[in-house]
């Protein structure tokens, strides 16, 4: 159950859940405990439904306020200070990026490829 495709898509789980939601409230909105609980419920009925390995279910849910979360997560002007969100693979140790380059992964042998 998650709010990044991008992420879910990667770590290629067994199944999926995924709302369009801003980070770090997959769980919902604070302090509404109605959707939090639909929620709930609609990650456990997707969850015992699916019957394919990988398939990644997009809930209903939507985030009360709308979408104008989407434009300020995209502001590069913010003071959110992490890394901008794109394809580009990142590692926390050298290491980690070996293991990724021995295994093929696209981005992780450095840049230009």
């Amino acid at each position: 159950m998650g709010t990044a495709l991008d992420i879910i898509e990667f770590g290629a789980p067994p199944r999926a859940v995924f709302m369009d939601f801003p980070l770090g409230h997959g769980g919902g909105p604070a302090f509404a405990p109605d959707q939090q609980l639909a929620i709930a419920r609609e990650a456990f009925g997707a969850f015992d439904s699916i019957t394919e390995p990988g398939w990644i279910v997009r809930m209903a849910q939507t985030w009360p306020e709308g979408d104008a979360w989407k434009s300020a997560a995209e502001d590069q002007s913010a003071d959110d200070v992490r890394s901008p969100r794109d394809l580009t693979p990142r590692y926390q140790l050298e290491a980690d990026r070996q293991m990724a380059a021995a295994a093929g992964v696209t981005g992780a042998t450095g840049a230009g490829d």
